[in-house]
Order: structure tokens, then sequence, then C-alpha cells
């Protein structure tokens, strides 16, 4: 996916106090996902490296896909991000187009990797849903629906080589007590329909 992002933007503040808005299991699964960005060689750190992180460290992440062979084929396929399939997205900003085009926002000191556009609003929803849900903190459930609420994020394709359904994840998260209703402030392209 090509960027959309004017050349020569320069990286730009988010709101300050997102880093406190975390949970401190979301916080470790950013950093995860800043170490694996680097790792891999990308220019920036985007919802497919929020998602491997997210289904690295949190179990009540996991417990939203269908069963453990499918958590382990998304494993897989992110995995082999820098050796196949992603190999597409190196040098390229993830933007779906849905996001305003804002600078890139950035989640730390400014020598950090930089956000894509879409890694920016997905951890801004993240934050929103928990608002609504009336906790003064993010947890990784958050961060999922966020990730999957976008059909065009980088997140969202992997599920799909994968075999997993957003919209079945987004009910088994619905139906969790400890996560309450998912209501997303953004236009949801799974809202309404039900899973097959």
């Amino acid at each position: 996916m090509q960027s959309r992002t004017p050349p020569g933007a320069e990286p730009g503040p988010i709101r300050a106090d997102t880093d406190s808005r975390l949970s401190a299991a979301l916080a470790s699964v950013v950093a995860g996902a800043r170490r694996r960005a680097v790792r891999d060689g990308d220019r920036q750190i985007d919802t497919a490296h929020l998602l491997h992180s997210l289904l690295e460290t949190d179990p009540d992440v996991r417990a939203a896909f269908d069963d453990g062979a499918q958590v382990v084929r998304l494993l897989g396929y992110l995995v082999q991000r820098s050796i196949g399939y992603g190999l597409q997205w190196q040098g390229t900003i993830e933007d779906s187009g849905s996001v305003p085009l804002v600078k890139v926002g950035d989640f730390g000191p400014a020598k950090e990797k930089r956000w894509s556009p879409s890694a920016t609003a997905a951890m801004e929803a993240a934050i929103e849903r928990a608002d609504r849900r009336g906790e003064p903190r993010a947890l990784g459930v958050d961060l999922l629906v966020a990730l999957i609420a976008d059909p065009d994020y980088r997140a969202v394709e992997v599920l799909g080589r994968a075999g997993a359904d957003p919209k079945a994840i987004i009910r088994r998260i619905e139906e969790a007590p400890s996560t309450g209703p998912y209501v997303d402030p953004y236009a949801d392209p799974y809202a309404g329909t039900s899973a097959d």
C-alpha cells in the first residue's frame, strides 16, 4: 500500500497523555511493537506490528480467536513478515485513507521509530474505547478492536490470510463480561452484520 502522506511531512505530536492511558500490559505490547519494527528494518510501526505484539503477550486477545491453531497461523504469517508477504510493505507508510492525513504520531522519544497514521489512529481509538467503558487505561482487547475496525489496515490483511473473521472476533469481545460491548467512534464496516 503506497503512502498518501505528503512527501517531507515531519513527524508530529499526538495526544500528550497517550502513554499514561495505556495499561501496563498494553504499554509492554507497544514496546514489543517498537522492537519488532527495528528488528524487521521497517520505516514505521504499523498495525501488523501491534497485532503481532498483542498476540504474543496478551491472553485476553488470544481468547478472542477461534482456537489456538488460528493464533498459531496468525503468528506464522507475522513472523514471515520480513522474508515473505510483508516485503511489499517495506519502505511504505501504512495509511488506509480512512484517517485524516496528519503528521505521523510519536509515542516516545524523537529518536525512536515513528507510527504509521493507521497505527496512530488505532492507538487513539483504543483509548477512546476504554473511555466509553469507563476505564482509565486501554487494554489489549481495546487495541485489538481498533486494529480490526478498518478493513484496509495491515492487521486486517494478516487476519484474512490466516482465515480469521473480524466480525466473529468482535462478537466474542462483546460477549466477554470484562470488556463490555463494542462501540466504535468511527464508521465500523462490521457493525450490524452477523458472523458467518
